[in-house]
């Protein structure tokens, strides 16, 4: 079987059950496991490379308003590639090439490859979404035994505690948590604030967030990696209310590498959990 990946954790999912070799082509995006680096790319940004978080949601935004999609498709290479099963996901347009462009340009291939599209909302939706790769690649037993050990990770943490916790997923406009990360900060011993569980993230106003005034807060903005998430948590310190946050004033802030731990619905989400975990533990600012 020939596939071709364009969603960062369907990359992730494909070589944690011993797939990896049969995937020929995967994103620009696409950074893990190690092995991914060598692999053609189909995929490329389609819009300016910004800075500000401010200056990306206003881009974002219009792309999406305008119908345009934030991503380009090499089209000639996924023919010359000629996959067998294309994974690929319609849950955010924001995260990965849209569906309609892969759609469209498979209608184009000699070949005719399988789409799929993985639709996780929830972290036992994720789990789903191993199960259901593993049957589609001939690895049904070796994704079980995957999604077992999750599992069972799983079930050695904490589970709900007391310490109210903000998840911001973008900080310039602040973003609420959603999906699966509710889930993750419930298991790790928390209780979500300004949450919205197994739907979109939603824009906050620092008066909301001011008014719940959590007593943690955890800063992962989507696509960011530790450098740059530091980075924007530092800035957060010009917003008068984010200065006045009861987190912020205990130092219960802790800055997370959202792109390889929170944004994508993978294994890598039960690490997420689990350092999470200790960070309600062992307390004190904590960078993971």
């Amino acid at each position: 079987m020939r596939i071709v990946s364009l969603l960062p954790s369907a990359t992730e999912i494909l070589f944690a059950i011993g797939a990896g070799d049969c995937v020929v082509g995967v994103t620009h995006e696409c950074d893990y496991p190690s092995e991914v680096l060598s692999l053609p790319k189909l995929t490329a940004a389609a819009g300016p490379d910004l800075e500000s978080p401010a200056d990306i949601d206003r881009h974002v935004r219009a792309s999406v308003h305008a119908g345009s999609s934030l991503y380009l498709l090499n089209s000639a290479l996924l023919e010359q590639l000629a996959p067998d099963l294309i994974v690929t996901q319609e849950l955010c347009a924001v995260c990965a090439v849209s569906y309609d462009i892969v759609e469209t340009a498979v209608q184009r291939l000699r070949s005719d490859p399988r789409i799929v599209s993985l639709e996780p909302t929830s972290l036992n939706e994720v789990l789903g979404t191993i199960t259901a790769l593993g049957e589609l690649t001939g690895r049904a037993d070796t994704a079980q035994e995957l999604v077992a050990g999750l599992e069972a990770r799983l079930a050695a943490l904490p589970g709900k505690g007391s310490s109210r916790t903000l998840v911001l997923e973008w900080t310039d406009p602040p973003m609420s948590a959603g999906h699966w990360i509710p889930d993750l900060i419930e298991l790790a011993g928390g209780i979500p604030v300004l949450a919205h569980p197994h739907e979109n993230s939603r824009r906050l106003t620092w008066s909301e967030i001011a008014g719940a005034d959590p007593e943690a807060v955890i800063v992962s903005p989507c696509g960011f990696d530790l450098n740059r998430t530091q980075h924007e948590t530092a800035e957060l310190d010009r917003v008068s209310e984010w200065r006045s946050l009861a987190a912020r004033r205990t130092r219960r802030v802790l800055a997370m590498d959202g792109n390889a731990y929170l944004s994508r619905p993978g294994p890598r989400l039960v690490d997420a959990a689990e350092m999470i975990a200790r960070w309600y533990t062992y307390g004190a600012e904590y960078a993971g």
